[in-house]
């Protein structure tokens, strides 16, 4: 008797593997991420659906639950046709992909991070994608254990002029409170404290801030360091900051 699902999924990853096959990664509604064998990935119809940050009505079974499984996969929307004229998007779009798919167990559910990055996914129309995506990132340290907290200063108690955030506890320290140590402070950027300024410089300051936690709390666990695609969304914002 086979194990059979249906769910709603966002492809995180595909390696070829075979001579006409591949193996995907979902990020699913249900059933979190889940890898499955698909046939028929040279043909351009399969390959066009396959592309990383596509959203898909996918099938899985397996005959036993700890077999690889295959996928049946029809295109629901095809987020990264949507972004292929924006390189830094389309590297965003990919960076959050690789962190899912790096740091998300198999078949547990996370059904927030997948709303996060289909409302991520959704954004890329809108100017303040930016910083939907650094949010997204801060969820996904929640998620994995590694809650990030702003609301106030974790040496005083003040609520007021935050402006930095402890490498360490990751909590956010006040200017005055920060002014002996700011040196090694990660800068907290107004968007994270709820200002509307979104200048590259802020994007990059978000960037290096959730990038920080994801190396040293998650990534150096695994003595590994953050996806390809993450750096290169660091240096574009590097440029642009110039």
């Amino acid at each position: 008797m086979s194990l059979s699902w249906q769910d709603s999924g966002i492809i995180l990853s595909l390696r070829p593997h075979g001579e006409n096959g591949g193996i995907v990664s979902l990020l699913t509604k249900r059933h979190g991420r889940a890898a499955g064998y698909v046939y028929g990935i040279t043909s351009s119809r399969v390959r066009g659906m396959l592309e990383i940050g596509n959203l898909v009505a996918a099938q899985w079974t397996a005959k036993t639950h700890d077999q690889l499984g295959t996928y049946t996969i029809e295109l629901d929307t095809s987020f990264a046709g949507n972004i292929i004229n924006s390189p830094v998007k389309l590297t965003a779009l990919q960076s959050a992909c690789a962190l899912a798919d790096k740091t998300l167990p198999e078949h547990e559910s996370h059904p927030g991070v997948y709303e996060g990055l289909l409302a991520l996914l959704a954004a890329f129309d809108e100017e303040v994608w930016p910083a939907v995506y650094i949010f997204w990132e801060i969820a996904l340290l929640r998620e994995l254990g590694f809650g990030l907290d702003f609301s106030k200063c974790v040496a005083t108690g003040a609520t007021e002029n935050l402006r930095f955030v402890s490498p360490k506890s990751g909590c956010a320290v006040s200017a005055e409170a920060a002014e002996p140590y700011k040196d090694v402070m990660l800068p907290l950027p107004p968007f994270l404290r709820g200002e509307a300024r979104l200048e590259p410089s802020d994007i990059l300051d978000g960037l290096k801030l959730t990038g920080h936690f994801l190396l040293h709390r998650v990534f150096s666990q695994a003595n590994s360091n953050l996806p390809e695609p993450r750096l290169r969304l660091v240096e574009r914002y590097e440029k642009m900051a110039k």
